[in-house]
């Protein structure tokens, strides 16, 4: 473990360290890859004790570029495991871990993947997730880590800042919407802090925040499948400003079956999907099923 005051340099990534990293690899960072490289690493210790990595977490990092966040997470977790679609950078990884911790080289695994298609990791099953999430993908992919491994308890993410207020947002709030609900399915979301843009390399022309999710210790308790429920509420959503018998009747069948449901569930057929818990988006598919039986 490393002193982390900045009189010394220790094995993290400074932003003298990340140019020359990304000019030996002949590295640009691209917007379509949504690629913005933290150079700070004050920063990404702050992301770590944020996301209370403890000595004994097994961590997955979706994402890690040229690894300024790997590494300090490997100082806190007892393994770290990354995943990386860009070619260039998931090949070069491993020998920067080796080279600047080489006593947590063993404790590193590379998964080169498009995290979409990641359905199962090497070693032990991990308890957090902590990433730096590109910005055109960020819910897509936490959503889909969330779901493919129930055994992470708790994540901690840094996106767009709209994108980290989405998440949080509780129903009522203009910009609650799916990303919320289906957060929420898994999870207690808040937001956990704000980055500027001078800590990334190219400064982003946003903001970035961070989102904090731990696990229900219970999964939500309801009859209907959790494919419904998040049917229901891409239904209720796709339409906003129509009431929920009109935004439902598709995906119910009718307005009628809508309504039915709605008012079974004790909703109000004229209320809209922002006004909605995802318990309330459960009972509606539950009032759904039970109507086809």
């Amino acid at each position: 473990m490393t002193n982390s005051s900045t009189d010394e340099p220790g094995p993290l990534l400074g932003p003298a360290d990340i140019r020359e990293l990304a000019a030996t690899l002949g590295v640009r960072p691209t917007k379509q890859k949504g690629q913005n490289f933290v150079i700070d690493a004050n920063t990404v210790r702050r992301i770590v004790r944020t996301a209370e990595v403890r000595p004994d977490d097994v961590v997955v990092e979706v994402g890690p570029g040229l690894g300024s966040l790997t590494l300090a997470l490997l100082e806190a977790a007892d393994r770290v495991t990354a995943v990386e679609i860009d070619d260039v950078l998931a090949a070069a990884l491993p020998a920067t871990v080796q080279a600047r911790m080489p006593e947590k080289a063993d404790r590193f695994a590379l998964v080169h993947s498009d995290a979409m298609k990641v359905t199962e990791l090497p070693g032990p099953p991990p308890t957090a997730l902590v990433a730096n999430l590109p910005y055109n993908v960020a819910v897509p992919v936490l959503l889909h880590m969330m779901a493919t491994f129930p055994t992470i308890e708790r994540t901690l993410v840094m996106v767009q800042s709209e994108v980290a207020d989405r998440l949080a947002a509780r129903p009522g709030n203009k910009v609650y919407g799916v990303p919320s609900v289906k957060a929420n399915w898994y999870a207690e979301v808040k937001r956990a802090g704000a980055i500027g843009r001078n800590v990334f390399w190219p400064a982003p022309n946003v903001d970035s925040g961070l989102v904090s999710l731990v696990r229900r210790e219970a999964p939500l308790e309801t009859t209907a499948s959790r494919d419904e429920v998040f049917a229901a509420v891409d239904a209720a959503f796709a339409q906003r400003r129509k009431t929920l018998r009109s935004a439902l009747a598709g995906w119910a069948g009718s307005a009628a079956a809508a309504e039915a449901a709605l008012v079974a569930a004790g909703v109000s057929p004229q209320a809209r999907g922002e006004a909605l818990t995802v318990e309330e988006f459960a009972r509606i598919a539950e009032h759904k099923e039970a109507a086809a039986q």
